[in-house]
């Protein structure tokens, strides 16, 4: 019979560790590949990957808050009194 292959699936921690040496560059994608049993595209892909998403680790932790954070609360009190006063005129209605 034939031995049937599986797909390796690699955690993230996994792939956060040879993106980031490969990021280091003391070592050529190709060694990386040979020490973890991944292939060199794909540590070149996990790589690319840390480049493009690092710019978003910083964004909105400091700053003012978007104007609808603001306004959200007192969004959500006004549409509460509206579903009161119909609720109100529907059990007078009805009743």
């Amino acid at each position: 019979m034939s031995d049937v292959k599986t797909r390796k699936v690699h955690t993230p921690e996994f792939k956060v560790k040879v993106g980031l040496e490969a990021l280091r560059g003391v070592k050529t994608i190709n060694e990386i590949g040979q020490e973890h049993g991944v292939h060199p595209v794909q540590v070149g892909q996990w790589k690319k990957a840390i480049q493009e998403q690092a710019k978003t680790l910083f964004e909105g932790k400091r700053g003012p808050k978007p104007v609808a954070a603001y306004r959200e609360p007192e969004l959500l009190y006004s549409e509460i009194g509206k579903l009161k006063v119909e609720l109100d005129w529907l059990k007078k209605s009805l009743g």
